[in-house]
């Protein structure tokens, strides 16, 4: 974690506070904490009063020196609402803090522990980038994957799935945990930068489910934030595997990852498992991909005026089969999207409302996508 830290605060202040928070509440929530100790230790890390409305309508308020405050609270700057009742709020004078929101989050995922049990399961874990590379790999010897996987904290005989996150020009730890460490998926996560590439382990003992749906979440809610943004990042989902064989997700993941779409509400996030036989067309050498002829002819497309667009319209059709839902998911009139379809079909001869000429036109943007990402 230091290492790591000290890293981050060179490349991104933000980034660095933004992992420092979720470490406290980490630490915090592998202890029993009662309401009082989360409130007092939120106030002091957050630098501001805060405030906790239980349940029963009890109020617990600290400022940030520790000293307890009286009445149900002051000038709230920002809160997150607790089920079935409650809340968790802070005072920031001037308004909210580039990292309230995150603080918020986690303080609220504190509260809701019953009786203050020890969580640590449910929290994110930023991992020793040398033990998950050890688990990954698939030439180091059983026992050496073992022990990694003890030290990490995951059961050897649970299935887990591996995440791979691509992040562009930002620091793939960076992102992988302050992304991931805003609204992790369920179960034991655990997250570093290996390479070019943020990793999270992901091992649910209720099973196997794929963590896609938790993860377009938080791309689709991202608010674009000061302290963390999910804007530009891809991130691709392996089959559920042996702790012992996650070398094999991994590698699907990676596989997954390049289908990925960054800023894409819908594929921004792609699970190997959905895209099923098309997956193959990652084992095809890139040049023969760029070399394909229709990949050449949306080339060609792309490289006009608008082309761009006219692209992305043909993918919403053709992943909806509908011009009115490409038009919604696009923002757009269907009159819009029909031109530029009328566009695609000039330029390719193809007719997309032939299924046969649409599934020439989905592969093809398939392969586009693998070529550029390489």
């Amino acid at each position: 974690m230091k290492g790591l830290l000290l890293r981050l605060s060179a490349l991104d202040p933000d980034a660095a506070t933004a992992v420092r928070v979720i470490a406290h509440f980490e630490a915090l929530l592998g202890t029993t904490v009662d309401a009082t100790a989360l409130v007092r230790s939120t106030a002091g890390l957050a630098e501001c009063p805060a405030g906790l409305e239980l349940a029963d309508g009890r109020t617990v308020r600290f400022g940030p020196d520790g000293a307890a405050l009286p009445g149900g609270s002051g000038e709230v700057s920002g809160a997150v609402a607790l089920a079935p009742a409650g809340r968790v709020w802070l005072e920031r004078p001037g308004g909210p803090g580039p990292l309230d929101d995150l603080v918020l989050e986690w303080m609220a995922v504190a509260a809701r522990m019953p009786n203050g049990g020890p969580a640590r399961s449910a929290a994110p874990h930023v991992a020793d980038p040398a033990l998950v590379e050890l688990v990954l790999s698939e030439r180091e010897a059983v026992q050496d994957r073992a022990r990694a996987l003890r030290l990490l904290g995951l059961a050897p005989e649970v299935p887990l799935r591996v995440v791979a996150v691509a992040a562009g020009d930002a620091d793939p730890g960076v992102r992988a945990v302050a992304v991931l460490g805003r609204s992790a998926p369920r179960g034991t996560v655990r997250m570093a930068g290996v390479g070019q590439l943020g990793v999270a382990l992901v091992q649910r003992r209720d099973g196997a489910a794929s963590p896609v749906a938790e993860l377009l979440d938080v791309v689709r809610s991202d608010d674009g934030g000061p302290w963390v943004t999910a804007r530009g990042v891809r991130m691709g989902v392996g089959g559920a595997a042996a702790p012992l064989e996650a070398g094999l997700s991994w590698a699907q993941a990676r596989a997954a990852l390049r289908f990925a779409v960054a800023d894409d509400p819908v594929e921004a996030v792609m699970d190997h498992d959905a895209l099923g036989p098309v997956a193959l067309l990652a084992d095809i050498p890139l040049e023969r991909l760029r070399a394909q002829p229709d990949v050449r002819t949306l080339e060609r497309v792309a490289g006009r005026e608008g082309g761009e667009l006219s692209l992305a319209a043909l993918a919403a059709f053709c992943r909806t089969g509908s011009l009115r839902q490409a038009a919604a998911a696009l923002h757009l009139h269907h009159s819009s999207v029909a031109a530029r379809l009328a566009r695609v079909e000039d330029a390719t001869g193809w007719r997309l409302r032939d299924p046969q000429d649409r599934f020439r036109a989905q592969l093809a943007l398939y392969a586009r996508r693998l070529a550029a990402a390489g």
